[in-house]
């Protein structure tokens, strides 16, 4: 347990936390929304700070991260916890016990020795992921500092629900972002995930433009709640026009899972119609992911059509990439480490 940053002390002993767009107003002795961030006689603490509930070394395209040092393996952790309540939570043993009956689970670690042992195990970065990275920010900022001192990388997979102070406060510290765009109605957000879309698609622009991350997106693609051609439509719109037509934009296939178990799992053709969409907005970089047998997760040059990166499934082979540019025909290829 550490003392949070990013908070204010209110009226009678409360606390408001700055972390993310919910703002949580949080009295003596009680939680946020998160269930990790605790007010302790006017003052809040982390409860989770080094509780590592999960830790791997992955393959960078899990996170997925397609134009980021591809091939190259990332330490990945989190702690438990998280500021949304998905209905359809892929990690929700990891992210939803502190918010459904308080608890906290996981072993003791030290950013020193998290970074001592991805340095160790020869990683290329760090990556905060697998629950939601903004509420384990105090652990995630001392490992970033750490691990970037010793010339390693650090990568965010997020909601994108963090506040402006949150991304502001990490501006030098983390070099590369998937975002979770989860829908393009305000109804979704609030049914399905407590939180809401506006912030979401301010932070997208704000780390675009303003922060300088290297930046890319993925939509989990859920039959009848988030795939009609409309909503599509203005989702695509927005990344195209918004956003910028070279982000990877990751269509992520939905199985049933924790509380969203009524349907089945997203067709072919709806994920084909997705990227079909996307492409035909000018998006560089369409990706279709967590579908066994497509080739849509290859990187092909969006001037020539030459194949330029070939994966199967988590693995990177080749790169006819250079100076960051496609090898046949000169288009600038964007990205990081791409050859």
């Amino acid at each position: 347990m550490q003392e949070a940053r990013l908070w204010k002390p209110l009226r009678n002993g409360a606390a408001q936390c700055r972390l993310c767009n919910h703002f949580c107003a949080i009295p003596p002795g009680e939680r946020g929304k998160c269930g990790v961030r605790e007010n302790r006689d006017g003052a809040l603490y982390a409860l989770n700070y080094g509780r590592i509930a999960a830790l791997n070394l992955d393959p960078v395209e899990k996170k997925p991260l397609y134009h980021f040092q591809p091939g190259s393996r990332t330490y990945s952790f989190a702690t438990m916890g998280c500021n949304f309540h998905c209905a359809f939570c892929q990690n929700w043993t990891l992210s939803q016990p502190p918010g459904e009956d308080g608890r906290i689970e996981g072993r003791d670690a030290t950013p020193e020795q998290l970074v001592a042992e991805a340095v160790r195990l020869g990683a290329a970065s760090i990556s905060y992921t697998y629950s939601e990275p903004t509420i384990f920010f105090e652990l995630m900022q001392d490992s970033a500092r750490l691990a970037k001192a010793r010339g390693l990388k650090n990568i965010m997979v997020s909601n994108g629900f963090m506040s402006r102070e949150c991304l502001d406060e990490l501006r030098d510290d983390i070099h590369a972002i998937n975002v979770d765009l989860k829908c393009f109605t305000e109804t979704f957000y609030a049914e399905l995930t407590g939180g809401r879309l506006a912030p979401v698609l301010e932070n997208l622009k704000h780390i675009k433009h303003d922060l300088g991350w290297w930046l890319e997106v993925t939509t989990l693609l859920i039959p009848g709640k988030n795939d009609s051609p409309g909503e599509l439509d203005r989702l695509t719109d927005f990344l195209a026009k918004e956003v910028g037509t070279d982000t990877p934009w990751h269509i992520s296939r939905f199985h049933p899972d924790y509380k969203l178990t009524d349907r089945a799992a997203t067709g072919r053709d709806s994920l084909e119609a997705a990227y079909a969409m996307g492409k035909s907005k000018g998006l560089k970089f369409v990706y279709i992911g967590n579908l066994p047998g497509t080739d849509r997760q290859q990187t092909l040059c969006p001037g020539c059509g030459e194949l330029l990166i070939d994966r199967t499934g988590f693995s990177a082979s080749g790169s006819r990439v250079r100076d960051g540019r496609c090898l046949r025909c000169g288009e600038p290829i964007p990205g990081v480490g791409l050859g």
